[in-house]
């Protein structure tokens, strides 16, 4: 389990407090919500830009495992910054 601080405006927190937005079961619901919605919205964009695409290139399996590959390891990269 990790422990995470964060800091709020003061009248931003008596509210989520009041709401009970601040306990860890609703933080884990919110963030799960949020990266739901990112994962899709990201799915969304790859697949409007791949319909975009004018090119009827078949892919091969080895060349879909090397771009996936590609993409995993930028994301690590990224998450780590």
């Amino acid at each position: 389990m990790t422990t995470v601080e964060i800091q709020l405006p003061d009248q931003l927190a008596r509210d989520a407090e009041r709401a009970g937005l601040l306990s860890p079961e609703a933080l884990e619901e919110l963030l799960g919500e949020q990266l739901r919605a990112k994962a899709s919205k990201e799915l969304l964009t790859a697949i409007r830009a791949m319909d975009s695409t004018d090119e009827s290139e078949v892919i091969t399996p080895e060349v879909a495992a090397a771009e996936i590959a590609a993409m995993r390891a930028e994301r690590r990269a990224a998450n780590k910054a």
